[in-house]
């Protein structure tokens, strides 16, 4: 044991001990080196030493005492509310608790009797003091925390019980609450319950989101309560009602709307564009931004229209994902309503953007014959028309997805000029900040609202980027990359006017927009990295050749039901047992299967187990 001592003068003589450096080595459990750390205080010339230890078992009998006595407390709280007691004493003691420990639901709850009980028993006046007082209490349970459910439910109950809530207080409780944690989402919700209730316009709470944003860039509860605002105030006018342009500011902030104008619009671009010129690390105004680029939810309508006289069946594609059998589809073939049934692409779907249906035997099997066929979709007061001519096998009535802007808005001369430059701006601040990933991402953004295919080479080497700057989120980006390059070539497709879907070599991820793909007949996916062919795949109705060589296919449970599969080629994937291809046999016309270079070759008997699990199917390499 050595002990090193230095001594240095503190005022008049006093001498303090600078340093104590004690080793010891015990037989410890874990048989580790222990440090034993010494505080002191000087008084009157004095060394007081106190181990940690002793001060810890001093807290831990302080905090056993006072859990005795909160116990204690609370069964005899729980005891009084068991014998249905709803007196004062019942307020004290509850309020002794709640006071300690606000996020204790129960007594707030037992509270809420008591305070129902007294109102039947009390004059009007005497009544509302007790809320009054109910609610100063409540903002000293707020003190102890602010982000207590339980106190900001309770509140908004209390003011429903008040003949004439005072709602300018609750708006200035909310302001210093907000000035003291600006995300404290308790609040927030509780300030659009009171500004719902008060009446408090749109326009008010607008400027109050800018004074918050003027304080603090990196206030995001700001920033999304302002994107809840800007399109009631500013809402972009419906395509049929250019005149009605802007909703009263005097209307409440709860009112359902669309998206903000484009006058509006470019405004918020400036404001966002200060934000992270500001400080280009804070993702507040870069989700903010993201929001601003982002396209309206689409218009739920019926987009495609597919029937064919193979198999007598219709197949018909939504905007959205829908319930067919609860949304009032009927499906009405030249002017005669048909009783079909109506069911998903796959059975895993309740809710799905393609639905199908079989029209009764001998409809429209003869080549002859022509036929018009409508489907309406009641719940929504829309329908689609489709035309079925002589000598043709199938048609189809369908909306491209460059007219849906599905992956683009049209752009208005003004829109784009200041769209480039804000690109430009954010090349020039990648230029300061070459690895900002929030600049990184937003320059794809920018570059698909500008021109997706245009910028598609750029975007891509944008990519690459991000995945070296930020790996830990490199996954997402893949499949962002994916997303947005299955986009692009269906759009392609779509320029094109063809029915072949190819995209090999891309080193996709996932796969999407499935449903934008129910006339394609050729897919080329070979070459990347897929892990299964999802359940969404049984929407490609069409499908008559697929070619997914050189993945790691573990799943093929999309392949399901596919009645004009005929050909698919899975070399070089992961199909490890016979049951992974079980959903093969649900495909009809599927006579060409390539399996080499897959696992599953090594099952014992494969060929003659293949035979009986798909018998149609004449050509197979193993």
């Amino acid at each position: 044991m050595v002990f090193q001592k230095h001594h240095r003068r503190l005022g008049k003589g006093v001498t303090q001990l600078s340093l104590i450096t004690i080793d010891l080595w015990s037989q410890h459990i874990l048989k580790s080196k222990t440090e034993i750390y010494f505080k002191w205080s000087i008084m009157h010339g004095r060394v007081k030493i106190k181990s940690t230890a002793q001060q810890e078992e001093e807290k831990r009998k302080e905090k056993e005492k006072k859990l005795k006595a909160f116990v204690c407390a609370r069964d005899a709280v729980l005891e009084k509310r068991s014998a249905g007691e709803h007196d004062e004493e019942a307020l004290q003691l509850t309020q002794q608790l709640l006071s300690s420990n606000p996020d204790f639901a129960t007594l707030w709850n037992y509270r809420r009797e008591v305070l129902l009980h007294l109102e039947t028993q009390r004059e009007k006046d005497e009544v509302k003091k007790l809320y009054e007082s109910e609610l100063h209490f409540i903002e000293a349970c707020l003190k102890v925390n602010p982000k207590s459910y339980g106190c900001w439910h309770h509140r908004t109950w209390v003011n429903t019980r008040l003949p004439q809530p005072d709602w300018t207080r609750e708006l200035g409780l909310c302001d210093r609450c907000l000035s003291l944690d600006e995300r404290n989402f308790h609040c927030w919700d509780y300030r659009r319950t009171v500004v719902k209730e008060s009446g408090v316009s749109v326009e008010q709470e607008l400027q109050f989101t800018d004074r918050l944003i003027g304080s603090n860039f990196s206030n995001y509860s700001s920033w999304h309560y302002r994107s809840t605002l800007l399109p009631q105030l500013h809402p972009q006018p419906a395509p049929d009602s250019a005149s009605n342009t802007s909703t009263s500011p005097t209307a409440s902030p709860q009112i359902h709307s669309h998206r903000v104008c484009e006058e509006q619009l470019l405004k918020e671009y400036e404001l966002a564009h200060n934000a992270f010129f500001t400080d280009p690390n804070d993702q507040s105004a870069w989700f903010y931004y993201r929001w601003l680029l982002g396209r309206a939810e689409r218009e739920e309508m019926i987009s495609c229209v597919y029937v064919s006289r193979e198999g007598e069946r219709v197949s018909v594609a939504f905007s959205k994902p829908v319930h067919a059998q609860s949304e009032g589809l009927m499906l009405v073939l030249d002017g005669q309503p048909q009783q079909v049934e109506w069911r998903s692409a796959h059975p895993r779907f309740r809710h799905s953007p393609v639905w199908l249906c079989d029209l009764p035997p001998g409809s429209i099997s003869d080549m002859s014959n022509e036929h018009n066929l409508t489907v309406h979709w009641t719940e929504k007061h829309t329908h689609r028309d489709c035309a079925l001519y002589t000598g043709c096998a199938e048609s189809w009535c369908r909306d491209s997805a460059t007219d849906q802007e599905l992956f683009r808005s049209e752009l208005s001369v003004e829109k784009s000029s200041v769209l480039q430059a804000e690109l430009q701006s954010c090349n020039q601040l990648l230029e300061l900040e070459l690895q900002n990933k929030w600049c990184l991402l937003t320059i794809i953004l920018l570059m698909r609202a500008l021109d997706p295919l245009g910028h598609e080479k750029e975007t891509l080497a944008h990519f690459q980027t991000l995945k070296e700057v930020d790996p830990m989120r490199s996954s997402y980006y893949s499949d962002l990359c994916s997303k947005f390059l299955i986009e692009n070539t269906i759009l392609k497709m779509e320029y094109a006017e063809v029915r072949v879907f190819s995209l090999s070599n891309k080193n996709l991820t996932t796969l999407c927009h499935l449903d934008q793909l129910l006339l394609v007949t050729h897919i080329n996916l070979s070459s990347n990295q897929l892990l299964r062919l999802p359940p969404q795949f049984a929407m490609l109705q069409c499908l008559e050749v697929l070619e997914v060589d050189d993945n790691a296919i573990e799943s093929l449970e999309g392949l399901y039901h596919l009645p004009k599969l005929e050909e698919v080629s899975l070399r070089n994937n992961q199909i490890c047992k016979l049951s992974d291809l079980e959903s093969l046999a649900s495909c009809t016309k599927l006579t060409r299967l390539d399996l080499r270079g897959n696992p599953v070759h090594k099952t014992a008997n494969v060929e003659s187990e293949l035979s009986q699990l798909l018998p149609l199917v004449t050509a197979l390499s193993l």
